[in-house]
């Protein structure tokens, strides 16, 4: 693979990344306005499918017979897959309303951990040392990030508990993304697996929206959340990932941390003191070292 070509996916992951670190701070200043996390959730998911079912379309007349069709089994497990996606979306807006962004998304990165757990119990092999040494410096630097050891700092519980679900439901979404109907193109994955996440969705507000649906939220915040959370980020990651690789590109990816962080700090003004810039720095740090290979060819 040319270096253009691994230049061209950094690029891409990067700018998926960076989208993606953005959305926790619209969902917060969306709440600032009194929309409910149902409004939010259901504007970007209904706007979400609208628009990735446009790409489809278009996607279909350019290619006419070169895309392979999605099977009923294949369209069942995606959206059986997505329903972690719709879960992920839900547990982390609930867990942005209880607690500031900055720790939000620090709970959010304990997928590292929980991927490795996870890749244990399926594959039934303890992990190698370098996973070992990364999953102690992210739960070290997760400790210095939520700034949990000062006294005066006081976090809801309700937000930790819906943090470290958005985490686990992640965790999921990522195992199964890379393993269920592959054979398809990532815009027709996407489609049925934000289907499938728009049934939880769509659950919840029917069942916590006790106040008329504001349709105001569809071209206030819809647009927005549906762009920098369903659209944007996963076409990106999809186009760049083959390029750059697993490795290269989980690193890459890891750049969602800072953003979110410091879109936290000049939109909402939250403080972020510097033990939690290097509890941050080590979560990251930790994501280099379980994909890089320090075993040199010979």
């Amino acid at each position: 693979m040319s270096k253009n070509n691994v230049l061209k996916g950094v690029i891409l992951v990067a700018l998926g990344a960076t989208t993606y670190g953005m959305l926790a701070t619209f969902v917060k200043m969306a709440y600032t306005e009194g929309y409910t996390t149902a409004e939010v959730t259901t504007s970007q998911f209904v706007l979400g499918i609208i628009g990735v079912l446009i790409i489809n379309i278009f996607q279909k007349l350019k290619n006419k017979d070169k895309v392979v069709k999605a099977t009923p089994k294949n369209i069942f497990s995606l959206m059986l897959a997505g329903t972690s996606l719709g879960m992920t979306s839900l547990f982390y807006y609930l867990a942005v309303k209880f607690i500031p962004v900055s720790i939000g998304i620090v709970l959010l990165m304990q997928t590292v951990w929980m991927g490795v757990l996870l890749e244990m119990i399926l594959e039934k092999k303890l992990p190698s040392k370098q996973k070992v040494i990364a999953v102690f410096i992210v739960l070290f630097g997760t400790v210095l990030a939520t700034n949990i050891l000062k006294n005066d700092i006081v976090l809801d519980w309700r937000g930790i508990v819906w943090g470290v679900l958005a985490a686990a439901s992640f965790t999921t979404t990522m195992f199964t993304a890379n393993r269920v109907a592959t054979e398809i193109s990532p815009a027709q994955r996407s489609l049925f697996m934000l289907l499938g996440g728009s049934i939880i969705v769509f659950t919840f507000g029917f069942i916590t929206q006790v106040t008329p649906f504001n349709l105001a939220i569809f071209l206030k915040w819809g647009i927005i959340l549906s762009l920098f959370g369903t659209i944007i980020p996963p076409i990106l990651m999809n186009l760049g990932f083959p390029l750059t690789g697993i490795g290269l590109g989980s690193i890459v990816s890891a750049l969602e941390l800072p953003v979110s962080v410091m879109m936290a700090f000049v939109l909402l003004n939250e403080k972020v003191i510097l033990t939690q810039w290097i509890g941050i720095i080590l979560i990251i740090l930790a994501i280099i070292i379980m994909n890089i290979n320090f075993k040199r060819k010979i």
